[in-house]
């Protein structure tokens, strides 16, 4: 745990009651109930008996005690008051405590989104069949062109709808994207999602007050599975969610997140992430990667992929991740970014190279002007009109 002032611990422990509702239990070796407290009514338990059998009246522990391992933690279970809780328990000596904390908030904004991407899909399936329709339509124009013209008039209204649905989701994944920084350290971001729901995520958070992680997930495919994986990684991330692991290590936190995350349990789908971590007293960065494009680090030098190899995340639980580092000289600015961001294919066929990406990256800026927003002009004036078939996501930490 971290070594805070007691006025500081109290103040968290007052958040984490107002914010997440909090209610505990406490049940001896035999299953007994010993003590209950807390906003028990919130979730549907002020009747409980002590002294009693805990699994006879809270249905959500029978067969959890005695713990296999502690803690031990049951996410988004729905309460008897019909509000949904994450469970958590903690060994003590003889005696379990189980640590109820209302997540309801996230698990209907999870739901909602699930919700909205499946009706996207079906708008998108309709949309195909209007156009099979109108193309049927057409070459009996001569007889049916009131026909015609009401189809027309649907599938402009489909389409608007469709329009509006991923300007939503794209609301919906912006919304849980960190702020851009300005101090101590300078962070700034792009993002703009492709023409359906994509897997790209990423985050930066100070892990101490000397170590800053920076990292970007890009899960495979599309759809609101890609896009909730890619999500659940990033969260994982950003609260620490990984027992045993030195978030300071990123071999170490690539590992620890493969185990959690391997295809078999999470819909066949894999993701590469690269994870680095910043020392700016010594100008230490290390970082690993998994299956990820090497993140650029631009100084006075020009632009240095650094490389680094390892499994996609999901894979193989038998991967194994190594760490790289360098010490950077200031002034310097790193980019970490999906591959969208430069796989970007012209109306001809051909596609940018990636050198240019990186020769574009290394320019000098002029004042006022923001390098991102140039490489974005750059990706969409190659492609040509439309939107970018994959999500365009790249951040840069300015090491000054």
């Amino acid at each position: 745990m971290l070594d805070l002032p007691p006025r500081i611990s109290d103040s968290l422990l007052m958040l984490l009651h107002a914010q997440r509702t909090l209610a505990h239990l406490v049940i001896d070796g035999s299953e007994n109930l010993l003590q209950a407290g807390g906003h028990l009514a919130h979730y549907g338990l002020e009747g409980l008996q002590t002294g009693g059998r805990a699994g006879d009246q809270m249905y959500f522990l029978e067969g959890l005690l005695p713990l296999a391992e502690t803690p031990f933690l049951i996410r988004s279970m729905e309460m008897p008051s019909g509000r949904v809780a994450d469970i958590h328990f903690f060994a003590d000596g003889e005696v379990v405590w189980v640590l109820l904390l209302d997540v309801t908030a996230e698990y209907e904004e999870a739901r909602l989104v699930q919700q909205k991407a499946y009706d996207m899909t079906l708008l998108s399936q309709r949309e195909a069949r209007l156009i099979a329709q109108l193309e049927a339509a057409n070459h009996e124009l001569t007889v049916a062109h009131e026909d015609l013209a009401a189809s027309r008039e649907a599938l402009q209204r489909t389409h608007d709808r469709l329009q509006q649905e991923l300007r939503d989701a794209e609301g919906y994944v912006r919304a849980i994207l960190p702020e851009p920084l300005n101090a101590p350290l300078v962070v700034d971001w792009r993002f703009v999602p492709s023409t359906e729901l994509g897997g790209d995520s990423f985050g930066y958070h100070w892990i101490d007050d000397q170590h800053f992680a920076l990292y970007l997930i890009d899960v495979c495919g599309h759809g609101v599975g890609s896009a909730l994986l890619s999500i659940a990684v990033a969260d994982t991330l950003r609260s620490e969610a990984l027992q045993h692991t030195d978030f300071r290590e990123p071999a170490q936190v690539l590992g620890a997140l493969n185990q959690a995350y391997q295809m078999e349990r999470h819909g066949e789908l894999f993701s590469t992430v690269w994870y680095g971590v910043y020392q700016p007293a010594s100008g230490r960065l290390r970082y690993a990667s998994a299956g990820h494009p090497p993140a650029i680090l631009v100084n006075g030098n020009g632009g240095q992929p650094l490389e680094a190899s390892g499994a996609c995340i999901g894979l193989s639980p038998a991967a194994r991740y190594k760490d790289a580092e360098c010490v950077v000289q200031a002034p310097a600015r790193l980019f970490v970014f999906s591959d969208g961001t430069y796989e970007i294919h012209r109306p001809d066929g051909s596609a940018l190279a990636f050198s240019d990406f990186t020769e574009m990256l290394a320019q000098p800026v002029r004042n006022g002007q923001s390098e991102l927003d140039r490489l974005l002009d750059y990706a969409r004036e190659g492609h040509g009109p439309g939107v970018l078939e994959a999500d365009f996501a790249i951040s840069k930490l300015e090491l000054a």
